[in-house]
């Protein structure tokens, strides 16, 4: 009897990554492909759609040859960078133009204007979102203003919207299926997160024709089959997630209270609040955790949007370090005391995300002395996004989120060590590192599973999840108070 398997698709930021799971939540076999990064103009990030589909075909084919073959694949889930849009012709399939990426900021005086116009409580209402060009709405908006002729084609119904998860579907079933799941409709700024549905009204704001709009389903279920010319037989497709809560799944964060901590390409804050849509009083995002046979738990977030590229930057663009591993060592070689003359380097490459949301802030590094080397710059870039970390949960404390016992975090960067325990110690909160540390990609396996009828309750994916590292937190409550006045300060140099 064949071991059913559940292939998991992660398309992220900066790669595209399938794994193949066992019905266990056990890691078979992995593949992945860097995503190619294009800057067309300040602020501006794009991908080539094409890139994205035809990586995911090679990594998904990769798996199932690695793993023993298609025989036994039960389910397919998709995890995604959200918000990224992506607009292409229904005949066809073919995208109008790049993908507009999360990070890109080209919608930034558009929400200015919206701001200025006083829409920014109605839309916080029910979107649960701040006016911000990180969201989907504008980005949409641009295609259609700015792509030749790709307004008239959406109104005629031959275009369609969609997240990267939607794409993908589309393409893996053939063109059968447009649909997201609510965690990413939550995240465009066109979706009311409390009756469940596109707004009219919001459509109307930013001149969106509903013609484009995918149908929204729960989290976990039927998402249709997989084309069987693409892998050799047709695989139910049971799961979409965007990548945070899927995440917030793969760290098992079911109870309210319990938070999770991603660092990738940006760094994302979850906790879950239940039933309840909790409003924020500190600029944070109420949003969908996840919705499961029709019932939608809720999450508190913090969106930081420049963690991983730190170390990117670093290394590809400052030349400071060769591979990532070198950061830790170089942090790990340097005194930890702080005083006078401490570096910091404040990310803000594409702006600041929560709880500042200022999108004019540009990076700085601040603080350079005659002794200053190459090791306190990266110290201080690794140190930045445990600043920023604080900066978040400072914000779910002010809203009424008390501190958890441990922040589980996840994530390409918690493989370092000197990061977590820093992370520990400028937060006050222990720190959980789990056995499989991808776990966006594993979360959107156990939701998979789940609409497959391979798990049971969110109960039996609670029970796969694995402690690997603790960090305690060490730092005296002097120095941990001094070094964040010193960071807030240099936040406050940057802002516009």
């Amino acid at each position: 009897m064949i071991t059913p398997r559940i292939l998991a698709i992660d398309q992220g930021t900066t790669s595209t990554r399938a794994v193949m799971f066992d019905e266990s939540g056990k890691a078979l076999a992995t593949s992945q492909i860097p995503l190619r990064q294009i800057y067309p103009a300040d602020g501006w990030v794009e991908h080539n759609a094409e890139d994205i589909w035809e990586a995911t075909l090679s990594v998904c084919r990769a798996v199932i040859e690695q793993s023993g073959g298609i025989e036994g694949v039960a389910a397919i889930g998709i995890t995604n960078q959200r918000e990224t849009t992506v607009v292409w012709n229904r005949r066809t399939g073919r995208p109008v133009t790049n993908a507009i990426v999360w990070q890109d900021r080209r919608g930034a005086a558009l929400c200015a204007a919206l701001r200025d116009a006083g829409h920014e409580g109605a839309i916080q209402n029910k979107t649960g979102l701040l006016i911000d060009s990180y969201f989907s709405a504008t980005k949409l908006q641009w295609v259609l203003d700015n792509v030749p002729d790709a307004r008239a084609a959406a109104v005629k119904g031959e275009l369609a919207f969609g997240t990267i998860d939607t794409f993908l579907l589309w393409r893996l079933t053939g063109g059968r299926v447009h649909a997201t799941d609510a965690t990413n409709a939550a995240r465009t700024m066109l979706y009311d997160i409390h009756d469940g549905q596109w707004d009219d009204e919001l459509l109307a704001l930013f001149s969106i024709p509903k013609t484009v709009l995918p149908d929204v389903r729960d989290t976990a279920g039927d998402f249709g089959t997989s084309d069987p010319a693409l892998f050799g037989r047709a695989i139910p497709i049971t799961a979409l997630v965007g990548d945070q809560h899927g995440a917030l799944v793969g760290q098992a964060c079911f109870t309210p209270g319990m938070i999770k901590s991603t660092y990738g390409t940006g760094c994302f804050v979850l906790v879950n609040t239940g039933a309840k849509a909790l409003p924020s009083r500190n600029r944070l995002l109420t949003t969908i955790a996840y919705r499961l046979k029709g019932e939608t738990t809720y999450a508190l977030e913090g969106s930081i949007f420049n963690a991983g590229t730190v170390i990117q930057w670093l290394r590809d663009s400052a030349g400071m370090i060769a591979n990532a591993t070198e950061s830790e060592k170089f942090a790990a070689g340097l005194d930890q005391t702080g005083g006078t003359g401490r570096v910091y380097f404040v990310p803000a490459f594409t702006g600041l995300g929560a709880p500042h949301w200022d999108p004019a802030a540009r990076g700085a590094i601040m603080g350079l002395t005659r002794d200053s080397g190459i090791a306190h710059i990266v110290r201080a870039g690794l140190e930045s996004v445990c600043y920023q970390t604080h900066d978040l949960l400072t914000a779910l404390r002010q809203d009424g989120i008390a501190a958890p016992p441990a922040l589980r975090v996840d994530g390409g960067m918690i493989a370092n060590n000197w990061l977590l325990q820093f992370l520990a110690d400028i937060t006050g909160i222990p720190v959980e590192r789990p056995i499989y540390a991808e776990t966006t990609v594993l979360g959107a396996a156990f939701l998979a599973g789940l609409g497959r009828g391979l798990f049971s309750s969110l109960e039996e994916i609670k029970a796969a999840w694995r402690l690997d590292f603790r960090a305690e937190p060490k730092m005296p409550d002097a120095q941990r108070s001094a070094l964040l006045d010193g960071w807030q300060d240099a936040v406050k140099r940057v802002m516009r």
